[in-house]
């Protein structure tokens, strides 16, 4: 498979978290990874056109070929659902306008593509993102070791694996 840099997403509202995994040869590598935070003092329109211009300037600073996001579940919370679905659509919309493809992923698909288990908790995805990639801790907080897990099963759904 040729080189390529993903950019994996954990959207939220409160917390976005953000990894830059590259693939190559046969390795991935995490160039970078992040997290957005909005204050819940602030108004919704805001919490999402901070969301925008921060995920806007890490696709610009990294140049990312494709990015993978996690695709909303419904849970109890609708509420909460509906704030993330908002973070969502600015987060794709951000990710178009600077031409980049968007694949989706569901909670259930990473934790399979990265444990080998669907319902596998936050602590065994992160650790599993430290082991494949060779870091010497897990990314903190859990939404940024969550967006670099999409990021890897992104890059393994891709070549196949």
């Amino acid at each position: 498979m040729n080189r390529i840099v993903v950019l994996g997403i954990d959207p939220g509202i409160a917390t976005t978290g953000w990894g830059i995994v590259e693939s190559g040869k046969g390795k991935m590598r995490l160039i970078d990874c992040g997290h957005i935070s909005t204050p819940a003092r602030m108004n919704v329109g805001e919490r999402l056109e901070m969301i925008y211009d921060e995920i806007t300037a890490v696709i610009f600073s990294f140049s990312p070929d494709e990015v993978g996001i996690e695709r909303l579940y419904f849970n109890t919370n609708v509420k909460t659902a509906m704030s993330v679905s908002e973070a969502r659509g600015v987060l794709m919309l951000a990710s178009r306008r600077q031409g980049v493809d968007i694949f989706e992923y569901t909670p259930l698909e990473v934790k399979q593509a990265i444990t080998g288990f669907g319902r596998a908790d936050k602590a065994q995805v992160g650790g599993m993102v430290k082991v494949l990639l060779g870091l010497s801790e897990v990314p903190k907080p859990d939404d940024t070791a969550d967006a670099i897990a999409v990021a890897i099963c992104h890059i393994n759904r891709r070549s196949g694996k």
